[in-house]
């Protein structure tokens, strides 16, 4: 049975986060009549429209954390490792940027960096391997240079909502910002970004 509710549960979400992006005022009625069930067992698993959206948030989090921790398996180079895990960062950022400028309204800022808080200290551990070794160069301490790369991400989110930044040139952008912040000279950043995305 609890095998059924997580399944009802994860369709809702799916189905939840495509409304939200279709509509970002979607209530939860036309959550439940998109989804195909009734009002009460969609506040059955969220008992609000806010506890729907910390869901939402959850679940990004939860992807960011994997998509990056996939980027960094046996990857050596820190610098390639952070342009990797700013690419993958990437792609789980772009499904959810609308549904992140609008969690903002009901989920905290503050909130969504705690759910953030395994990916900051992963990426952490790499920038300071990088500073160890030589790699990086920044008067910033590892930690705060992975706030600057989560800002990073946030910042060409909004970017790319406010149209002054195609959607399309945004992961590389990310990944050759994150890069240079490092201390990566420029010409390099780019070079390993576009040999990193070059099609196969």
């Amino acid at each position: 049975m609890a095998g059924r509710a997580d399944a009802n549960r994860r369709r809702i979400m799916d189905i939840a986060l495509a409304e939200l992006l279709r509509d970002p005022d979607a209530s939860m009625d036309q959550i439940a009549r998109a989804a195909g069930v009734v009002r009460r067992t969609v506040y059955g698993h969220f008992p609000s429209r806010e506890a729907l959206m910390s869901a939402l948030v959850d679940d990004a989090a939860n992807a960011v954390e994997l998509a990056q921790a996939e980027a960094l398996r046996e990857v050596d180079d820190p610098a390639k490792a952070l342009a990797r895990s700013m690419l993958a960062a990437w792609e789980i950022a772009d499904g959810y940027r609308l549904l992140i400028s609008l969690a903002q309204r009901s989920v905290t800022v503050e909130g969504i960096h705690r759910r953030l808080e395994p990916v900051r200290r992963e990426c952490a551990a790499m920038l300071q391997r990088g500073l160890d070794e030589g790699r990086f160069a920044s008067p910033l301490p590892a930690i705060a240079l992975a706030y600057v790369r989560e800002q990073v991400l946030f910042g060409l989110m909004q970017a790319v909502n406010d149209g002054v930044l195609a959607p399309a040139d945004a992961g590389r952008s990310a990944a050759v910002t994150a890069l240079t912040a490092a201390g990566v000279p420029a010409v390099e950043a780019e070079e390993l970004v576009a040999g990193l995305t070059a099609a196969p």
